[in-house]
């Protein structure tokens, strides 16, 4: 990566050109249409205070990435959950969602593929969510960070089917590029984008040029790296899936569709003992897994990530789990 001869000024306030153009072009958008941001939270944050006050309400699915769900609340705003559960396959229940929506409703809060439950929604259910929206003359907030990790064909990005959608996204996930500090908000919608635009200008003025540039030259050979990123994920999934197949006497889970994530859960009255189970398999396997109460569910569900480890390294992660089970129940 070359960054020779770049000028550390103020950047463009919405971002890189030619990197807002790189984006744009994944979704058929116009530059116009992007706007960068300090990661995909930033960008949340700047979706939540631009659109929410005191007192509006706010369909979002639970569980969820935390900022999705915090944020409202901060603001004041009535947070109620679209509650995905395990025993539906954690599918949002569509039906369930209009029949939700009130006067009051400001705005749809969906992720798919979903983070921590790895689910994705169908073409259908998308275009649908959109529909919802249109005709209750509120938001549609669409994050797809995992959204190139589906195991099929990826979703339109949402922001292409309505100006009432928006989409965030980010480096973060697909690229395993946390350390760049690059999301960003597309919108069609030009008085949204001077509302966001506005927001990030109070609080971070413009990105880091640094970030951006790196940012353009991976996306710029997106092509080369996407491939061998998949490939990389199918190998990990694969392990898991196979894995999980075997444990079934004492754990209970829904396939992740897309992302690196899936939210299995400890079935009752094989490991009861949630605290023990989380603290042999830490302090005498040494595995790390997203305990529920990080999503505001049920402790017996945890998040397993796939995406990040070595092969081997997943691999030992699975014997650990598999024998703290037998350890504690």
């Amino acid at each position: 990566m070359d960054l020779s001869g770049l000028v550390l000024a103020y950047g463009d306030h919405r971002g890189l050109p030619e990197l807002r153009d790189l984006i744009a072009s994944d979704g058929s958008m116009s530059p116009g249409d992007v706007l960068c941001a300090p990661g995909a939270a930033a960008a949340l944050f700047f979706v939540a205070t631009s659109l929410l006050e005191t007192g509006d309400h706010a369909l979002i699915e639970h569980t969820n990435y935390a900022t999705n769900i915090e944020t409202p609340l901060l603001i004041g705003a009535e947070v109620e959950p679209i509650e995905l559960r395990i025993e539906q396959g954690f599918e949002l229940d569509v039906d369930h969602l209009a029949a939700a929506i009130r006067p009051s409703t400001r705005l749809i809060s969906i992720t798919t593929p979903h983070n921590p439950t790895g689910t994705v929604l169908t073409l259908e259910q998308l275009h649908a969510v959109v529909e919802m929206a249109e005709r209750s003359d509120c938001w549609l907030l669409v994050d797809e960070t995992y959204r190139e990790m589906s195991r099929c064909t990826p979703l339109p990005v949402a922001a292409s089917l309505s100006d009432r959608a928006i989409s965030v996204s980010s480096l973060s996930k697909t690229y395993g590029l946390p350390g760049l500090r690059l999301g960003w908000i597309v919108t069609s919608n030009a008085e949204l984008q001077e509302r966001f635009l506005a927001a990030k200008e109070q609080i971070v003025i413009c990105g880091s040029t640094l970030d951006e540039e790196a940012a353009r030259q991976v996306l710029a050979r997106r092509h080369e790296h996407l491939p061998r990123i998949l490939a990389s994920i199918q190998e990990r999934a694969a392990m898991v899936s196979d894995w999980m197949h075997d444990q079934s006497d004492w754990l209970e889970w829904v396939a992740p569709g897309g992302g690196v994530v899936c939210l299995p859960r400890l079935r009752a009255g094989v490991i009861d003992d949630v605290d023990t189970f989380y603290r042999v398999l830490d302090t005498e396997h040494g595995t790390f897994v997203g305990e529920g109460h990080w999503f505001d569910t049920d402790r017996r569900h945890f998040r397993l990530g796939f995406g990040w480890p070595p092969v081997e390294e997943l691999r030992g992660g699975l014997v650990g789990l598999a024998e703290t089970a037998r350890s504690v129940s």
